[in-house]
């Protein structure tokens, strides 16, 4: 589980990295203490030619961090009330994302509980929103360099044996909804 994803994982096409994002570690460092889930489920999105990205229409004020360079934060406020957390995907100048949808909780649950004020951790982490509250992720890490190793990354992992990759259509979205982008590890 050691080690940090470097340039060469993120630069790569975007449906590829989330699929090979699942059992991946997200670690975010706070306070000298370490907040950690297993990545269980991602949501690609691209650029010009998919209707529900931010960077459909090309590069705008909020979008830009999404054409490079790769293995950035790209955080925003969704709806008035939750922080979403997206890894920066492809060639700088090409336009890619991964939504990440949900995490298993691993290490520093304790904390991650008092966050979102639970006694359990059932449902700890099984929605973006859910895990950057968790994880005290806001808007003042987009644009982190994930590459980095420390703050705010993504470790190294692998499938647990048993575990299959099952494809399904995004969800909250209302185009783009034929595109098998949503992807999550099952057992």
């Amino acid at each position: 589980m050691i080690g940090y994803l470097d340039i060469s994982f993120y630069s790569r096409d975007t449906v590829v990295v989330a699929r090979e994002l699942l059992g991946k570690f997200l670690v975010r460092e706070v306070d000298g203490e370490l907040l950690m889930g297993r990545i269980i489920e991602t949501e690609a999105y691209t650029g010009p030619g998919d209707p529900a990205s931010h960077a459909c229409r090309g590069p705008t004020p909020r979008s830009r961090i999404m054409f490079g360079p790769p293995g950035r934060a790209y955080v925003y406020f969704c709806y008035g009330a939750h922080h979403l957390l997206n890894v920066v995907t492809e060639q700088e100048g090409t336009a890619g994302a991964v939504l990440l949808r949900a995490l298993e909780p691993f290490r520093g649950i304790d904390r991650m509980m008092r966050n979102r004020g639970r006694e359990t951790k059932k449902g700890l982490l099984d929605g973006p929103g859910k895990l950057t509250r968790a994880m005290e992720i806001t808007l003042a890490l987009n644009g982190w360099d994930l590459k980095k190793g420390r703050i705010l990354y993504i470790t190294k992992g692998k499938q647990r044996t048993g575990e299959q990759i099952s494809a399904s259509p995004r969800i909250g979205i209302k185009e783009g909804t034929d595109k098998l982008w949503r992807f999550r590890l099952r057992t």
